[in-house]
């Protein structure tokens, strides 16, 4: 076996010089930073901060899971919020900041009672769609041998419901 010896590329950068070099101008889409349009048409000069934009969007219903499965389980969880049986925090995603103030007052009321509360049953559900992405609706719960009734209105924000009013009777 015969043994071939080559001599190393020269792989540096060719040599520039500054006095010669012909400096192109760089195209105005290319700045230093990825050129990317988020807003598609909309009209930063009537919202400068981009609150209307990146903010909380409307979602039309048929976007939107079922109301009434959807009424029924989350009566159950507003309904075990205020007994004290679940904590505040895990509805506070699928309500308004006034809904869920109101729900953890009462949390924190429910909690210094030392009665003994039975878990609620939600015996019946309406619902009324008054227009597109809102759904008024009512349940009939009863809650530690008492009936009450539960009125809410949701809204469909961000391709979810969420409870913007609530009523306990």
């Amino acid at each position: 076996m015969k043994l071939i010896v080559r001599p190393i590329p020269d792989i540096s950068p060719p040599v520039i010089d500054s006095r010669t070099a012909v400096i192109r101008d760089p195209s105005p889409f290319i700045q230093g930073t990825l050129a990317v349009d988020f807003t598609r048409g909309y009209d930063t000069f009537q919202d400068p901060a981009g609150r209307d934009y990146f903010g909380p969007q409307r979602t039309l219903s048929r976007q939107l899971p079922e109301p009434k499965v959807w009424v029924t389980n989350m009566a159950q969880a507003l309904v075990e919020v205020m007994s004290g049986n679940r904590p505040a925090p895990q509805v506070s995603r699928w309500t308004t900041p006034e809904v869920y103030a109101v729900l953890a007052r009462r949390n924190a009321v429910s909690g210094r009672r030392a009665t003994v509360a039975r878990r609620a049953l939600v015996r019946r559900v309406r619902i009324c769609e008054p227009a597109d992405g809102v759904v008024e609706a009512c349940a009939v719960v009863v809650d530690n041998g008492r009936v009450r009734a539960i009125a809410m209105r949701l809204t469909g924000v961000d391709r979810r419901w969420v409870v913007s009013e609530l009523q306990v009777g």
